[in-house]
């Protein structure tokens, strides 16, 4: 996921008026009109605080709606060559760049892609700065400010021994030579208390570095467009820091990007009995959302009954762990009927597989106060056959 995934209640919001039969089975469907609430709220962040938002094509790169998103965001971030191509031609404004390791064979591309390139050691920053500096790109690096405000060990970036940027105990002139700006990413579907912990942790040992960047990137798993989200909290945190060591700021929301703005929609396709009720669905765990199997979490089902009928659902795959949650109906399943899980536009739709050549769902756009629907792409066997040739 992004670095950790609590469990979501979800939002049906617009889709509780949505019929799931209008579309194929299984299938993303997103709200555009969802998209653009949350884009609004991001973009007035930006404006009032006088940050940089860019939004993280790790978490939700539906390029259908690029053309709505550098409406209101000034720009995308990417972890490596491929999200960068698709930033820089789909999306357009600044592109920033990071990845835990770059390639030799890959730097010149993403510096001709890139704004800014964000480094994960001054190791690979001191290989590579002065490529960099002769391209006129901004040289970051990503810092482990050594403060955990992770819930899960596994995916907290700022664990013991993890992999993800420098640590802040590290840091010192040489590290940061040549370096325009630091990047920190330690939060994942998080308040703004969390990020206020952390610069209170952290911002004594930058202080004697602060004077000489150019900018700061508090990454992103920011839950800004969460409804009880202290957004005034973080305007004025942003302000300040702008004001007191002069320097740009940057942040890189994902999931606040796509937020309760999709659902996935599925299939019961039978509904066998062994010590419970079971239903198998054309939603794979394993193959359409992987972070159910690795967060692991249970996502939402849209009008999931208190009582009533409970079935434990799984995947068509021949995964014995291929299993979604145990989930309650008011009424008997019947085969065909569909169902929707909620909140699935981010990260999930970039995660898919074809394992065991379980097809692809489908994409779908659909526009809330209009009621237009469009199939965005649908996928075949050849989808499945050319990554394997």
């Amino acid at each position: 996921m992004s670095e950790m995934m609590p469990t979501q209640a979800g939002d049906a919001g617009a889709f509780r008026s949505f019929d799931l039969n209008r579309v194929p089975s299984p299938c993303f469907v997103v709200d555009e009109k969802a998209v653009e609430k949350n884009l609004r709220i991001l973009a007035d962040i930006g404006e009032r605080s006088g940050a940089h938002i860019l939004s993280a094509l790790k978490a939700f790169s539906m390029f259908a709606l690029a053309p709505l998103v550098r409406q209101y965001l000034g720009g995308t971030c990417a972890s490596g060559i491929y999200e960068a191509r698709l930033g820089r031609e789909e999306y357009g404004g600044e592109v920033a760049t990071f990845c835990a390791g770059y390639k030799d064979a890959d730097i010149d591309e993403i510096l001709a892609l890139s704004d800014h390139i964000i480094f994960n050691s001054p190791a690979q920053k001191d290989r590579f700065l002065a490529k960099t500096q002769a391209a006129g790109r901004q040289v970051g690096l990503r810092i482990n400010p050594e403060h955990s405000e992770g819930e899960v060990a596994k995916y907290d970036p700022c664990a013991p021994c993890s992999r993800l940027g420098t640590p802040v105990s590290q840091l010192d002139a040489k590290a940061l030579e040549g370096v325009d700006g630091l990047h920190m990413h330690t939060l994942c579907e998080q308040g703004f208390e969390p990020l206020a912990r952390t610069w209170a942790a952290v911002e004594p040992k930058l202080a004697p570095f602060l004077n000489g960047l150019k900018w700061l990137n508090f990454g992103g798993g920011h839950h800004i467009t969460r409804s009880d989200y202290d957004r005034d909290g973080l305007v004025e945190f942003i302000k300040r820091i702008r004001a007191k060591y002069g320097v740009e700021v940057y942040l890189e929301p994902g999931e606040a990007v796509a937020l309760d703005a999709g659902i996935l929609v599925g299939e019961i396709l039978d509904l066998p009995h062994n010590g419970m009720d079971l239903a198998i669905t054309d939603i794979s765990a394993t193959c359409h959302m992987p972070d159910v199997i690795e967060a692991p979490y249970r996502p939402a089902l849209m009008d999931e009954a208190e009582t009533g009928h409970t079935y434990r659902l799984g995947g068509p795959s021949c995964l014995a762990g291929d299993v979604i949650g145990d989930y309650t109906w008011a009424e008997p399943l019947r085969i065909g009927q569909r169902f929707a899980f909620l909140d699935q536009a981010h990260y999930s739709m970039v995660k898919t597989n074809t394992f065991n050549g379980v097809p692809l769902p489908t994409i779908a756009l659909w526009n809330s106060e209009t009621d237009d629907l469009k199939i965005i792409r649908q996928f075949g066997y050849d989808d499945f056959k050319a990554r394997l040739s």
